[in-house]
Parts: C-alpha cells; structure tokens; sequence
C-alpha cells in the first residue's frame, strides 16, 4: 500500500478580514445544522455514545447545547474554508 502524503494548502499566512471573522460563528452553526439534518434524514439519532451500527451519535443536538470543544471544530472548519476560498483568489463581500 502507498504511503499517503496529504498536500494540504498552506494558510498560516491567511488572515481574515475583521468583517468575516465575526461571522465565523454564524458559519458554524450553520455548518452544524447542515450536519445533524444530513444526520437525522440517514436515520441517525442522539446516542450518550458514537455508535455506527445504531447509527447514534452524541453531536444531534442544538448547537448550543455542543461542548465548546464541538463548536470550536465547527469554527475551525468555518474559519479553514474561507481561507481556502481567499488563498484560491475569491473575495467575500456582503451584499448591498
């Protein structure tokens, strides 16, 4: 078997704009509901523990009910994506 080599895009120079950092938050909850509806239309529900032969999982709950821990994971992907789109040359900007 090949020796993988992930050939992740380098962001440590990727700043965020101060007007798209506050929306990190947004962003992540949003990730999360997408997640848990993704979740719950497979026939997931809340388990105490990850179980995927019963397809429960400890996450199908409000956001706001997540450990930060949970919401910090969701950040980081909210935050990494909009870098990836800003290192690929986009521009976010809000609508008028």
């Amino acid at each position: 078997m090949k020796t993988y080599e992930p050939a992740a895009v380098p962001l440590d120079n990727e700043s965020l704009d101060p007007d798209l950092e506050s929306i990190i938050e947004k962003i992540a909850y949003a990730v999360h509901e997408r997640w848990a509806q993704g979740r719950l239309d497979d026939g997931w529900k809340y388990g105490e523990t990850r179980d995927d032969t019963k397809k429960e999982h400890p996450c199908l709950i409000p956001y706001d009910d997540l450990s930060e821990q949970e919401r910090d994971y969701d950040r980081n992907t909210a935050r990494t994506t909009i870098k990836l789109l800003q290192h690929f040359g986009y521009v976010i900007q809000k609508r008028a």
